[in-house]
């Protein structure tokens, strides 16, 4: 069940690992500051609207991808995907805070979901199994590093330059960074996968593997967590709690410690001594709880609402690493197909979640999206148990 064709290069893996803090970097900076991009230029309940717009979108390149990296290769298509970033960032720049650059946001969104599963794609063509939590913990460590700054760089540029530009000015430039580092180092590492499928026949090919689906469902949890999260914590610690700015920004970087700090132990547990199946239950509990006192909570004090967040994302950390280990011992880097249905979780648990909550917010209040979360998190621990473990 957990033997495939290996190709492992530990070489390539740090060069993409490296590569993948770039990308985090980037995505940490623009990520808390996107929704209030589009509630100030649309207005709240707008904010939502352009979300599902944006994964809609990466929803159908996603179940498409194969057939492109198929037809022009990996490194090809993710070449091209950073030089679509990049002009879409230009464009940014030179727009500024306006109506019409709302839909370039749309565009960035889409194109850096996509470099990111791009690069995922690549880096299973240089792993193996003995080692992969331990390799996704190494990994998904170096890129939440880059979210534990992105934040703090965001917020603090975002005063500075009293807006939105300099902000995707750094973007623009991480990503050109990005793009040169990988031209000069992976480009001549490029293999196609044979036999790309229609759709249709992908998701029937997925659905026949139990685990694959279980691990799937684990992952649009996770997903439609972070995509309450990251729309709306912002905004309703802004409005409705009275946080500064400043203030987020050291909330936020305290939040995202246990991605650092845990997840590259947890994988080489994983590896080692006891799988993914155990540390999955229990994580998804930690998380339901945390963020069911994140709607509980009443509280205006800077204090408790860092401890609240910080729970929430020790769930949140050991989820990520358990769910990318697990499913990376049951496919190789041939299996495109595979991949790109795996990671439709996300843009379909940000499509869903955008679409509720924006309907939920025109009877109920903001913070009632956090108490979906935690409904929705409590929802993964039946098929979390109903896995079979890897160890």
């Amino acid at each position: 069940m957990f033997r495939h064709k290996e190709n492992f290069d530990k070489k390539k893996v740090l060069i993409i690992t490296l590569i993948s803090f770039l990308i985090g970097f980037s995505q940490a900076v623009a990520a808390y500051v996107l929704s209030t991009f589009f509630e100030n230029a649309w207005g709240t309940k707008s904010v939502g609207l352009f979300y599902a717009g944006a994964y809609f979108i990466s929803l159908l390149i996603f179940l498409n991808l194969h057939k492109f990296v198929n037809r022009l290769g990996k490194s090809s298509v993710f070449s091209l995907i950073c030089l679509l970033e990049i002009l879409t960032l230009c464009s940014l720049v030179f727009l500024g805070f306006t109506k019409i650059a709302a839909f370039f946001v749309v565009l960035y969104i889409v194109f850096s979901a996509t470099a990111w599963l791009m690069i995922d794609i690549i880096l299973e063509s240089f792993s193996k199994d003995d080692v992969s939590g331990e390799i996704r913990g190494e990994h998904m460590t170096v890129f939440n590093l880059g979210f534990i700054f992105g934040p703090a760089v965001s917020f603090w540029l975002w005063q500075k330059y009293d807006g939105y530009t300099g902000i995707f000015s750094l973007i623009l430039f991480l990503n050109i960074i990005t793009l040169i580092i990988f031209i000069f180092s992976i480009r001549r590492t490029d293999s196609r996968p044979m036999n790309p499928i229609k759709v249709g026949a992908m998701i029937k090919k997925a659905w026949k593997k139990e685990n694959i689906m279980r691990i799937y469902y684990i992952s649009f949890v996770l997903e439609a967590f972070f995509a309450i999260m990251v729309i709306y914590t912002p905004i309703y610690l802004l409005e409705t709690v009275g946080f500064s700015k400043n203030d987020l920004t050291i909330i936020f970087t305290v939040m995202l410690v246990p991605f650092v700090l845990l997840q590259y132990p947890m994988g080489f547990l994983a590896d080692k001594k006891f799988g993914e199946k155990e540390f999955l239950i229990f994580s998804l509990i930690v998380m339901g709880i945390s963020t069911v006192a994140v709607y509980l909570t009443s509280s205006f004090s800077f204090f408790v609402w860092a401890v609240v967040l910080f729970f929430t994302r020790i769930g949140a950390a050991i989820i990520e690493v358990m769910r990318d280990s697990y499913f990376y011992k049951q496919v190789d880097g041939q299996d495109i197909d595979m991949i790109d249905f795996f990671r439709t979780a996300m843009p379909v648990a940000y499509l869903l979640m955008a679409v509720i909550t924006s309907l939920m917010l025109f009877f109920l209040p903001t913070k009632s999206v956090f108490l979906l979360g935690a409904l929705v998190v409590f929802s993964g621990i039946y098929p979390a148990i109903k896995l079979k473990d890897s160890k």
